[in-house]
């Protein structure tokens, strides 16, 4: 996934591709959305999208495994940023998550309800890079509270992840609110193991 270009800036049509696929599978479902839908929204015939994607399956695939890519590498830039302050670590990770959940409330959409939909070597591939993100947070925490248990780690990471992944269908107030209120829920629940 990439950032959003500015204003004035043309989007590659890869790009706005990905972009109309999550849209369209968030709101009607993987299976819900045909390779013409998708050609559709971005002003192009179905079968255009062939030049770009062998399928609808690899715009699924990219979307998914980019996201995960995403989550783990800018987790690890930003607890290596804390050099060693678990504290700033955490708070550096609960805000990436927020920010990122707030952005992309399709992507969490897509990956919560059509993971299953990925070939089996993607859906490990997504699996691992998730499994490496959430062992990101364990460290941090365990760091922060040497005693912890890592299942219990593991466990906190994962009730604040949904938490902060609630965001499409709990953002209720304008962005700002919403990001300052989802880092206090999620670092007191975090702080309260």
């Amino acid at each position: 996934m990439t950032v959003p270009p500015s204003a004035g800036t043309a989007v590659p049509r890869r790009e706005q591709i990905l972009r109309a696929a999550a849209e369209l599978f968030a709101r009607s479902g993987f299976g819900g959305v045909s390779v013409d839908d998708i050609g559709a929204a971005v002003g192009v015939s179905g079968p255009a999208l062939y030049r770009h994607f062998p399928g609808k399956e690899a715009i699924l695939a990219e979307l998914l495994v980019g996201i995960s890519e995403e989550l783990l590498r800018e987790g690890r830039v930003r607890v290596a940023a804390a050099d060693g302050e678990a504290d700033t670590a955490l708070e550096a990770l609960v805000d990436w998550h927020v920010s990122f959940a707030l952005d992309h409330p399709a992507l969490i959409t897509i990956q919560s309800r059509d993971l299953d939909r990925l070939t089996e070597p993607e859906r490990v591939r997504v699996r691992r890079l998730q499994h490496d993100y959430v062992e990101t947070w364990v460290d941090v925490l365990r760091h922060r509270s040497p005693g912890l248990a890592a299942d219990r780690a593991r466990a906190a990471a994962h009730a604040v992840f949904g938490l902060i992944n609630s965001t499409p269908h709990s953002a209720r107030l304008d962005r700002p609110a919403m990001a300052a209120l989802l880092r206090r829920m999620a670092l007191r629940a975090l702080l309260a193991t």
